[in-house]
């Protein structure tokens, strides 16, 4: 075998060799994932991990009672399904008659937390920052979403199982 064979045979063989390296020894990005995608142009702003049967919520400034308003969410079967709410004042937007199998109780801050909502989600989208921030708690942590994405921007939240 010549030294051009021996040569090229030895580079392919080092090609596959930190190809499978890289392969086994960076991290694979995980599965579960809330997404969240700028809704006009498709920009993804961040992804956070989050398994089967994970919530998280929003909270933010209702545009009409001026009240800090929650709602929650949970992964269930790769999808999203609204579970909860809190509220501190009623007002126009805002629940005032509970359906069967849901339930109001107020928490030790006085807020209002409506359990037992199970509603899927097609689509999750909030216009955030429009006159008061959006936070997104998951995972323990809190994410301003305005300074993240930035004020006005439709963010749309999507779970990639």
């Amino acid at each position: 075998m010549n030294f051009r064979k021996k040569l090229l045979i030895l580079g392919m063989t080092a090609i596959v060799c930190i190809a499978t390296a890289v392969i086994f020894i960076l991290p694979a990005e995980p599965h579960q994932q809330l997404i969240l995608i700028d809704d006009e142009s498709g920009v993804v702003y961040a992804k956070y991990s989050l398994e089967e049967g994970g919530h998280f919520s929003v909270t933010f400034k209702h545009s009409v009672n001026q009240s800090d308003t929650t709602d929650i969410y949970e992964i269930r079967g790769g999808k999203i399904f609204a579970t909860g709410a809190r509220y501190s004042a009623f007002g126009a937007g805002m629940p005032t008659d509970i359906p069967d199998g849901q339930s109001i109780e107020y928490d030790a801050d006085g807020f209002m937390v409506i359990h037992g909502i199970d509603l899927e989600i097609q689509r999750l989208c909030y216009i955030v920052g429009t006159v008061y921030d959006h936070f997104l708690e998951i995972n323990g942590e809190t994410i301003n979403l305005t300074e993240l994405c930035g004020q006005n921007q439709a963010v749309v939240m999507k779970y990639i199982d």
